[in-house]
């Protein structure tokens, strides 16, 4: 039961010869159990991994959440749902459901879905964020029908801005040039085997050559550093005419593209780092987005002299998209999550890239004594949370005399301790960028216990829906040989594989 859940092998595969002889030759005393035997062992072992998940989920105080949609094989349509939280100043993740969705995936559909996922793990008021991709239902979903912080995917958000690109039309005229190049040699197994034959001759890695696919993080890049690598080889078979006629070649030939392609490689490198740097689970990795996003605004895409005018027109159109989307322009937006969490890492490139708005976002909070509520919702959110252990801080200004006449000296001492943590915490050193945000908090959650509980609130959420994503490798169980499988049990298996 357990190598068929870890393996995801078939259910039938208690059924094969191969196994029934292999189970033979170890232990022929030992009788094989049925598909029914097997499937009812698999439901019992959910149970009792759901049991752990939800003792999981119960001592977390807060928790993000990942989704994402895909169609199986069978053109089933599947919603799957991940958790991330913190725990004893560890990351955490749990995939905690992967249903089957027959309705319309629209922006109502969706919200009672994930909705009932809260209700059924008892995740009502625990969840700070989802992270999901950019498509409108599930971004209306989460920003106008559900009560927690909607976070898009920044690597699905930088993809989009690399797309925007190819309405370019100078770039969109090398993409498809290089595209059609390697459609040839998909296509043709003559030109395959003659590019193989080259590659040998010139003693270069014996790779296939990548295609663009405009759904798939990262595939330019790809596409780019392979067709550099074979460049003399690919060369090589174009002007060979026993393998390509004159016509043909003249067609394919990239010419003045190379050149191209070869500054635009360090750009793609560097977009391809910044996805594959914010795509991991068991480090924070949210308090990167606005760091990252900085670095390449001022850093890698910033046009230089020399280059050539179609990479400086893609610089400049990533740039300007990538700046619609993330950049925190205004103090109101500066509330999302990634922000905050930006102010909550102690790594320095990651504090120092929101320095500016850090100062103005302090200065408002310590300047309003009397009165937070000119901070905006989340600002005033991070002072009410952090004070959240003792005393809840009201907005109006009634409320807030109301509270002081109740709590007297303590009320104004517990809001003083907050300023007073803030103002410490910024002055505190970096720590190195080989070290670990969450094992700083476990050294000094004692020293900001206000702030080290806001740390666990929103250092858990993912800066990607990656993890949702990572669920459809597994969702290549649904083949011809498991065609048979209910939805119930394709969530049971799937869930029992990723915990």
């Amino acid at each position: 039961t357990v190598l068929i859940s870890k393996d995801m092998l078939p259910i039938s595969f208690v059924e094969g010869d191969g196994f029934k002889e292999l189970m033979e030759y170890i232990e022929p005393e030992y009788t094989v159990p049925a598909r029914k035997t097997i499937m009812a062992r698999l439901e019992k072992l959910h149970i009792e991994c759901a049991a752990a998940v939800s003792n999981k989920l119960t001592v977390a105080e807060k928790v993000a959440i990942t989704t994402d949609s895909w169609t199986a094989l069978n053109t089933e349509s599947y919603v799957t749902i991940t958790c991330h939280f913190i725990r004893q100043w560890k990351m955490e993740s749990v995939a905690l459901q992967t249903h089957a969705m027959p309705k319309r995936h629209t922006a109502e559909n969706l919200a009672d879905m994930l909705n009932t996922a809260a209700e059924t793990w008892n995740l009502k008021g625990k969840i700070t964020a989802c992270v999901h991709d950019n498509t409108s239902n599930i971004v209306l979903a989460n920003t106008a029908l559900l009560k927690w912080e909607s976070n898009p995917c920044f690597a699905h958000t930088l993809q989009l801005a690399i797309n925007d690109v190819f309405k370019v039309s100078s770039i969109n005229c090398v993409v498809g040039a290089a595209s059609r190049l390697i459609s040839h040699f998909n296509h043709s197994m003559v030109a395959t085997q003659a590019l193989k034959l080259k590659q040998q001759q010139q003693n270069l890695p014996q790779h296939h050559l990548m295609q663009y696919c405009k759904t798939r993080w990262n595939s330019i890049s790809d596409m780019c550093e392979r067709l550099q690598e074979q460049r003399w080889a690919i060369a090589a078979m174009l002007f060979d005419r026993s393998f390509t006629k004159l016509a043909e070649a003249r067609t394919l030939e990239l010419t003045d593209n190379w050149q191209i392609i070869k500054e635009l490689l360090p750009v793609l490198r560097s977009l391809k780092c910044a996805t594959t740097a914010l795509c991991g689970e068991s480090e924070v990795s949210i308090s990167m987005v606005y760091p990252v996003t900085a670095t390449l605004l001022s850093k890698h895409l910033k046009p230089v002299p020399e280059e050539s005018n179609k990479v400086t027109e893609f610089k400049t159109a990533v740039s300007e998209s990538l700046r619609w989307h993330l950049e925190p322009a205004a103090l109101h937006r500066a509330g999302k999550a990634a922000i905050i969490s930006s102010l909550l890492d102690p790594y320095a490139p990651v504090r120092m890239a929101v320095r500016e708005k850090l100062d103005e976002l302090l200065s408002n909070l310590l300047q309003n004594k009397d009165n937070i509520a000119g901070l905006g919702p989340h600002i005033s959110m991070l002072e009410v949370e952090a004070a959240n252990s003792t005393v809840k801080l009201r907005t109006e200004c009634d409320k807030h005399i109301a509270m002081a006449t109740l709590f007297g000296d303590d009320y104004y001492m517990e809001k003083a301790s907050v300023q007073t943590e803030l103002k410490n915490y910024i002055l505190e050193p970096y720590i190195p960028p080989d070290q670990d945000p969450l094992e700083w908090w476990r050294v000094n959650e004692n020293r900001y216990r206000k702030l080290a509980r806001l740390a666990k609130t929103y250092l858990c959420i993912p800066a990607t829906s990656v993890p949702a994503e990572r669920v459809f490798s597994a969702a290549g169980l649904i083949n011809r040989l498991r065609s048979r499988l209910s939805p119930e049990h394709v969530g049971m298996l799937i869930f029992l594989n990723k915990n």
